[in-house]
C-alpha cells in the first residue's frame, strides 16, 4: 500500500523532470531597439487642447486609433472627441494628432475629420492601411430625440495629395 510520503516522492520527480529539459534549437534573437533609430512616440490624445466649444462642460475622448497615416514612419493619433453631457447623446468631433519631435512638446491637432457640428456619433474608430474608418451614428430629422440616432454610416478618410479626403463608402445613409 502506497503512503502519503510515497506520492510526494513522486509528485517531486515528476516536476523536476518538467523543469529540466535538454537544451534544443537556437535562443530566440532579442530584438535590438536601436536597429532602426528611436521609435516615435505616438500622440497622446488625453494631452491635446481641442478646439472644441463646450461652453464650460468638459471634453471626453471616447475612442483612440493609431497608425502612420501619412507615409512618413511616425505614427498619428485619431481621436473621437464630445463634450460631457447630463442627457442625450452629444455629438463628436474626429481629429488628427501628431507628435512634434521636440523634446517635451505636446501634441497638436493638425486635421479635423469630422465636426461636431455635423451632429453625429462616431463608433468603431479604427486605423487600417493608412485609412481612417469611423461608423457615424447621426439624426434623419430634427425631430428625432438626441438620444436615439436612427441612421448610420460608414466613413473613411485617407491621407492625398497633402490633406485628407473623405471617400464615400455609401451612397446613402442607412437606417439604424
Amino acid at each position: 500500500m502506497a503512503r502519503p510520503l510515497h506520492w510526494l516522492a513522486m509528485a517531486a520527480v515528476i516536476a523536476t523532470a518538467g523543469l529540466v529539459q535538454p537544451a534544443t534549437g537556437t535562443p530566440a534573437a532579442t530584438p535590438d531597439p536601436t536597429a532602426n533609430g528611436p521609435q516615435a512616440a505616438t500622440p497622446d490624445a488625453a494631452a491635446v487642447t481641442y478646439p472644441l466649444d463646450c461652453k464650460g462642460a468638459p471634453q471626453a475622448v471616447t475612442a483612440t486609433a493609431q497608425g502612420d497615416l501619412d507615409g512618413d514612419g511616425r505614427p498619428e493619433t485619431v481621436a473621437a472627441v464630445r463634450c460631457e453631457a447630463g442627457s442625450g447623446t452629444p455629438p463628436h468631433a474626429i481629429y488628427v494628432l501628431v507628435q512634434d519631435r521636440t523634446e517635451g512638446a505636446r501634441p497638436r491637432v493638425v486635421a479635423t475629420l469630422l465636426d461636431a457640428g455635423q451632429r453625429q456619433t462616431a463608433t468603431e474608430l479604427t486605423v487600417r492601411d493608412r485609412t481612417v474608418t469611423a461608423d457615424l451614428l447621426g439624426y434623419s430629422a430634427p425631430e428625432v430625440p438626441r438620444c436615439c440616432p436612427d441612421k448610420k454610416q460608414l466613413a473613411k478618410w485617407r491621407w492625398n495629395d497633402g490633406k485628407f479626403r473623405q471617400e464615400l463608402t455609401d451612397s446613402a445613409a442607412r437606417s439604424v
